[in-house]
């Protein structure tokens, strides 16, 4: 029975994908490059992001009040997180219950843990991260984005519609951070993004490494398209992804919830931005 429904999945995932392609291809939306600047029309770039969030379903993810999934993140063979993310839809609060029951809560300015005495150095960057990272393909218009050029890539035999995605000075607590948008040509999907971390460091320390995180095992949920596997790699702009993978995560146990407690407890400490290095 698991195995069917599996298989009911993709396959109205692949419809889905197709119908979003031939609504796409039967409307010629016009477009331009440079910003749109001309007659009115949007940007390729534009097109671009609005694609890719209209083939997982944004509108309908966004009729939702709030999400959640277990997750288990892994890297280099050792256990780097496990518990239960809570996220209004639209990323304005966001909750994290470990599995050894420490809550981190992001009120949409400020970030709190609970209890107080919790050591957990990393709670600020993984309450405002994964979660992003899972709500890339429906954030992609968010106010504050910047888009460059749309790109034909070949990777792997593979082809991809890529453009660089980054950020207004004011938006976030790493406003640097850059990401690499990649397209699978075939279905529209969002398939991996390749990115710089500046949490904590200077831009030029972050851009030394950059790394991309794959999105692998879309599920259908609620007609939303939803990966529920991540790999991560090492990326350059001359290999694309490249080596071994670095971590995997799993989502588990993701649906939709209408109705969450955001509040923060009485017990809870702030979590400050830590210094750039």
């Amino acid at each position: 029975m698991k195995k069917l429904y599996l298989l009911l999945g993709v396959v109205l995932l692949l419809a889905s994908c197709n119908t979003n392609q031939k609504k796409n291809q039967e409307e010629k939306i016009p477009t331009e490059q440079n910003n749109g600047i001309g007659d009115g029309a949007p940007s390729l770039s534009t097109a671009f992001a609005n694609t890719i969030e209209s083939t997982h379903n944004k509108e309908a993810f966004l009729n939702n009040n709030n999400v959640s999934f277990d997750i288990s993140l892994n890297f280099n063979g050792e256990e780097r997180l496990a518990g239960t993310f809570i996220m209004r839809t639209n990323s304005s609060k966001v909750k994290y219950i470990t599995k050894d029951s420490t809550t981190i809560i992001y009120d949409g300015k400020d970030v709190y843990m609970s209890p107080e005495n919790s050591n957990m150095k990393s709670a600020r960057f993984d309450i405002l991260t994964w979660p992003y990272f899972f709500a890339l393909p429906f954030k992609l218009t968010d106010p504050g984005t910047v888009w460059g050029d749309v790109e034909q890539i070949s990777e792997k035999n593979k082809s991809y519609s890529r453009a660089k995605l980054s950020f207004k000075n004011d938006v976030g607590d790493t406003s640097d951070d850059w990401y690499q948008v990649y397209a699978d040509n075939e279905t529209n999907l969002l398939n991996y993004a390749s990115y710089i971390v500046t949490f904590g460091k200077s831009l030029d320390k972050a851009e030394e490494n950059p790394h991309a995180i794959l999105y692998e095992n879309y599920q259908v949920i609620d007609g939303v398209a939803i990966s529920d596997k991540w790999k991560f790699y090492n990326w350059s702009e001359e290999k694309g992804l490249f080596g071994e993978p670095l971590g995997e995560a799993k989502l588990t146990n993701i649906k939709f919830v209408e109705s969450v407690d955001y509040t923060v407890p009485e017990n809870a400490s702030e979590v400050k931005l830590p210094t750039t290095k």
